[in-house]
């Protein structure tokens, strides 16, 4: 990391460390001559924006907590020149605003030369330093949690125009405070760990690329020419005016907003992001309907000094399909140059593909894909719009995704780091991670296990996998522990979240906090199962074995004690008399139910209303164990929800059925790992993705095809039907990748190349 003469984190020598607060710092110096590479590293608390030259080459720092803070690394050599060059750094602290899943210990900003040769850029008193006075936040008033960022409220008189180019007199400013100096991780002095713990970034940059909105709606108030707002056009609104446009993105989007004007001093645009347009009784019904509705949620205002082509762009990315641009105009007409959006996202390339005969499914995909994008940033997200928090739950859907269709695990490998840092001394993880409010589910905390289980199966990558061992051990003794003589676990502490079923309070099954509840019972068998495997494979044999015992235990006990002869069912707990989707799915992804039977439970757990209903999260479960009890052919069948959300206008998958909080929730996205993993088949045949097994499931289709990225490179699946029972199926794995293709009981080898396939 750090290799050349120290730099410090600097500050405002004004302001409160810990309050909120947006800063310019600014370093000028000369160079002789624009040079090859000037590679600097840079961070600040809360997050910044670095400028050369007026350009801007990098923002951060990724997301994480105080004890690995995070820096980035960037040769800024492409815009220094000779002669006089600025370096401008846009900082902002939220304050007390700051969304949930931010850690802070004060404003602070720093960048440190690689070397002796870069050092003249390195932050300290020769920096310089303004607050920005014309920023204020304001707290957001939603429906439902919000967790993520404040609206912004910005006076264009007060701020500081040019700020970030080589021109600007920076005169009046103040010489930057300098505090500590930048020291690695595990460095500081008597090992005091007082500070930002510098690690460096895991993962590339995020995208950033301007989208334009796709139409207006709606325009109220004055007449106005509407048609050059979708474009970079001029469209004047006359002074002493209000008016109300309506734009809509005709899709779900994450992007910073950019608003240009000119002249308009005294007025004032105010713009709403909201997923969807409600009704007068808040409702949102179909989301392509704007007429009888009206829009509410977040908002950003930006009041215009009246100068030429100013630009605002909101600190932090904003969630919206419609966007509602209030706009009042005071003693002069304000020019609207342009309104858009720069979209932001993790940097994931869509390499997976699908299609079939069956044309709605291809929208379900894409669908899907969007709302995956849209929650995957610098961490994964629950929802982008309301919370922007990485929860172990949500996640381990999300990363089945990232892998099958993008192959890219470095989001991956850094939740599953996440959520091990996360754990708390009695061995139970965080239920998000990053957060600075404390939160614990402990059935996520075993879904966390699932989660490196799941890698582990589709990574070969044994000593990354290890490295979590102590993790899962920790996990499964804090469960083991709330084991009672029943053999069941008894009362327990914290959430115990399982899924939004109706009949559940907060989401959480009966016996939770009493004792004895099947559902987290069985959960905690499926992890340990899961622990079981990674633990045989890495040497730990003792504890494989007991966890394989623990296991059987809880199925056993919760065979014995909740089956229900009758019904052909597990109850929800020893106490209760409900029953529900959850666990009797949980029992036969555990064998808790013998597999003779499991085929008989899955056929009442689709089909039987009056059972606690599941939402599209747990359908991620039910949908593995229908494949695993012989009722993969209704796939698509299951699907029929996915249909729905298209016809109700979704463009990314909510959060539950409706009504719904959110339009974008990814861990409702998993029928794209579904396309791919089921009906296509393709699945590891190994641990470490090392072989590949192949069993699809067509069910109503007759033709389907699609490739999953391996990290050998891709696999390709095209099939076709040629009867009732046979198949023509082609076939291409990447070098040095085998393995075994399967269809109704029949089996074939796999090799690497192409090969056709007839059964």
């Amino acid at each position: 990391m750090f290799t050349g003469p120290a730099a410090h984190w600097i500050a405002d020598p004004a302001d409160k460390p810990e309050s909120y607060g947006v800063y310019h710092f600014r370093r000028t110096f000369e160079l002789p001559k624009q040079p090859q590479h000037f590679v600097v590293h840079v961070s600040a608390d809360n997050r910044y924006r670095l400028f050369v030259n007026g350009v801007q080459v990098s923002s951060g720092p990724q997301r994480s907590d105080l004890m690995h803070w995070r820096y980035e690394t960037v040769d800024i050599a492409p815009k220094l020149r000779d002669g006089r060059n600025v370096i401008a750094a846009l900082v902002w602290n939220w304050g007390a605003h700051k969304p949930v899943a931010q850690f802070s210990l004060r404003t602070g900003f720093l960048l440190q030369g690689s070397s002796a040769a870069e050092s003249v850029a390195n932050t300290g008193p020769l920096w310089k330093v303004a607050r920005d006075e014309a920023y204020a936040f304001e707290p957001v008033r939603v429906g439902g949690y919000y967790a993520a960022s404040p609206g912004e409220l910005v006076d264009g008189s007060k701020f500081p125009w040019g700020w970030e180019r080589p021109d600007f007199d920076d005169s009046g400013w103040a010489a930057a405070r300098q505090g500590v100096a930048a020291l690695p991780r595990g460095t500081d002095t008597y090992g005091a760990g007082e500070n930002w713990q510098l690690v460096e970034r895991s993962i590339p940059p995020l995208e950033e690329t301007p989208i334009r909105f796709a139409s207006i709606r709606r325009v109220e108030g004055a007449k106005l020419d509407t048609a050059p707002l979708t474009g970079p056009l001029d469209a004047i609104v006359p002074a002493r005016t209000k008016v109300s446009v309506l734009f809509d993105q005709a899709h779900l989007t994450t992007a910073y907003a950019v608003l240009e004007t000119s002249g308009g001093a005294g007025s004032s645009v105010a713009l709403t992001y909201a997923e969807a347009m409600v009704d007068a009784q808040g409702r949102k019904g179909n989301r392509n309907e704007v007429e009888g509705r009206h829009i509410t949620g977040l908002k950003d205002v930006f009041r215009p000094d009246g100068g030429r082509r100013r630009r605002f762009q909101s600190l932090w990315f904003r969630t919206w399909r419609y966007v509602q641009a209030d706009i009042e105009t005071a003693g002069e007409p304000l020019i609207l140059h342009d309104l858009h959006g720069i979209f932001t996202a993790y940097p994931y390339r869509e390499r997976a593909r699908f299609s079939s005969d069956l044309p709605w499914l291809a929208d379900v995909w894409r669908m899907d894909w969007r709302v995956a994008r849209l929650c995957a940033h610098e961490t994964y997200y629950d929802t982008p719009y309301y919370e922007q928090l990485q929860y172990a739950g949500d996640t381990r859907i999300q990363a089945l995704i990232s892998l099958y269709m993008a192959g890219d695990d470095r989001l991956v490998r850094q939740a599953i780091t996440h959520f091990d840092l996360s754990r708390i001394p009695e061995g139970i993880t965080a239920s998000r991670y990053p957060s600075n409010l404390p939160q614990y589910i402990p059935p996520f905390s075993l879904i966390w296990i699932a989660m490196v289980h799941d890698y582990w199966m589709n990574r070969d990558d044994p000593e990354f996998v290890r490295s979590f061992l102590p993790g899962v051990r920790g996990v499964v003794h804090w469960f083991e522990q709330h084991v009672d003589d029943t053999g069941m676990d008894g009362p327990l502490e914290w959430w115990c979240f399982m899924d939004w079923a109706r009949e559940w309070p907060a989401g959480v099954p009966p016996g939770a906090y009493d004792g004895h509840s099947a559902t987290i019972s069985l959960l905690f068998a499926y992890a340990l199962q899961r622990a079981a495997e990674l633990e045989d494979a890495l040497g730990e044999k003792t504890s494989a074995a007991h966890d394989r015992a623990l296991a059987k235990r809880l199925t056993t006990a919760v065979r014995t004690r909740v089956w229900d002869g009758k019904r052909g069912l597990l109850r929800d707990s020893i106490e209760s008399s409900g029953f529900s989707i959850q666990t009797n799915t949980l029992a036969v992804l555990t064998d808790a139910i013998p597999p003779s039977q499991q085929r008989a439970v899955m056929e009442k757990v689709i089909a039987d209303k009056s059972l606690t209903q599941g939402t599209y999260y747990f359908d991620f479960y039910v949908h593995e164990a229908a494949r695993k009890a012989g009722l993969a052919d209704r796939y698509v069948e299951l699907l029929q929800p996915w249909k729905g959300m298209l016809d109700l206008g979704f463009t990314t998958t909510p959060e539950n059925p409706e009504p719904t909080r959110s339009d974008s929730h990814a861990w409702s996205a998993h029928p794209n790992y579904g396309m791919l993993a089921t009906i296509l088949g393709i699945r590891p045949g190994s641990p470490g993705f090392r072989t590949v097994r192949i069993a699809p499931a067509l069910g109503p289709l007759k033709h389907a095809e699609g490739s999953v990225p391996h990290p050998r490179g891709d696999i390709e699946v095209r099939l076709d039907r040629e009867s009732d029972h046979g198949i023509r199926a082609e076939i291409t794995l990447p070098e040095d990748l085998s393995g075994e293709f399967e269809w109704h009981g029949h089996r074939a080898p796999l090799h690497p190349g192409r090969q056709d396939i007839r059964l």
